[in-house]
């Protein structure tokens, strides 16, 4: 096999990947990372681009899906496969003769959307912030005198869509290992992003979270729980949610000892954000940063993308690398006391083909 004999817990895992964009191609990263032998399916053969990071780790083969011989290849591809990842609109892979219905019994056919494989909506187009809106959660995101602000494309891609995806591969993947048959994994972002609200939903039946933006407790409303600006314009991130957490913070601020006992009335907290504020502009960033080191006080520098890898913390840990000097994460989680292997890099578009289709008994003389 290309770059050697694969090591990690999913190494005797083989996941087929129907090339796509976003959160299926990280799920199939994230398994190659852990081992598996992923092999991508694509349209167009293209040089190794070492920036293409969800493409490490896997091989390609490329195919011609629109003809007789490259769905034939597919197929037989597919049943080789353990696993398989798809990312297309409902009913794109049937119409190509490669639905569930045309698997082997025992492969897991893992299916990742934004809105599902059924309901009035599922064959819209959409994207991280269309799927995050409908799930009532990024309502609570941001300013309360302004819209909301999408938290990048990391709640509802990559938290409610990879990894739900990622966790109903892998839950299948046990449940074969009793029954022997693999089964469809219906991945939609709009079903995983609401199963990471319960705490937020819970408050809400509480009646200890409002809908009002930038009003509750991990909205940015609480002085103990929100982001500052420095003297330097950089920005300081504060997280004492914990009453000893929050008495160790007071401390370290020199401010009164029984802001303890009013931490959680909403209604000191405009007061107690203001004072906190102006604290907080006194120094730079570093200087805060090393004035909290070694505090119990929940308070981290907020460090830019290129500043997070020299943080002793992240350091020690080399959990960001820069492989060909593209900047990217170690494997993630680890096992034991490990420390991340350099990732494998992304290979040229096509470079296994020849491999993979020998795998399966066929060459590309069989695709003409």
């Amino acid at each position: 096999m290309s770059g050697g004999a694969r090591q990690g817990p999913l190494a005797s895992l083989k996941v087929i990947e129907f090339s796509g964009l976003g959160p299926a191609p990280l799920a199939g990263q994230l398994l190659a990372d852990m081992g598996a032998d992923v092999i991508t399916v694509d349209r167009k053969a293209a040089p190794a681009d070492p920036t293409e990071i969800n493409r490490r780790g896997k091989r390609s083969v490329v195919l011609d899906l629109k003809s007789a011989s490259g769905i034939k290849a597919a197929k037989e591809l597919i049943a080789s496969c353990d696993v398989l990842i798809e990312g297309f609109r409902p009913g794109v892979m049937e119409r190509l003769g490669l639905g569930p219905d045309t698997c082997p019994e025992t492969v897991i056919y893992g299916r990742m959307t934004g809105w599902g494989q059924t309901g009035p909506w599922a064959q819209r187009a959409g994207h991280d912030i269309n799927y995050l809106a409908l799930t009532g959660a990024l309502h609570a995101m941001g300013s309360k005198d302004a819209p909301p602000v999408p938290p990048l494309n990391m709640v509802a891609d990559y938290g409610g869509g990879t990894m739900f995806l990622l966790f109903g591969i892998l839950s299948a993947v046990i449940e074969r290992g009793v029954t022997g048959k693999g089964q469809t994994v219906d991945a939609a972002m709009v079903d995983g992003v609401p199963a990471m609200m319960g705490l937020i939903h819970g408050m809400l039946a509480q009646g200890a979270w409002t809908e009002a933006r930038a009003s509750n407790w991990l909205d940015g409303a609480a002085p103990f729980y929100r982001c500052y600006t420095c003297a330097d314009g950089k920005f300081i991130a504060v997280g004492a949610l914990e009453p000893q957490f929050y008495a160790l913070l007071l401390e370290k601020l020199d401010l009164p000892a029984d802001y303890l006992s009013s931490q959680n009335d909403t209604a000191t907290w405009p007061a107690r954000r203001a004072e906190f504020a102006a604290l907080f502009a006194t120094r730079t960033r570093d200087a805060w940063a090393a004035h909290f080191d070694g505090s119990d006080a929940c308070v981290a520098p907020v460090l830019s993308f290129s500043e997070a890898p020299d943080h002793p913390q992240m350091a020690a840990r080399r959990n960001l690398v820069a492989p060909q000097g593209v900047l990217q994460s170690g494997r993630a989680p680890r096992f034991g006391d490990e420390m991340p292997q350099m990732p494998r890099p992304p290979r040229a578009v096509g470079a296994d083909t020849d491999e993979v289709l020998a795998e399966i008994g066929l060459s590309t003389d069989d695709l003409t």
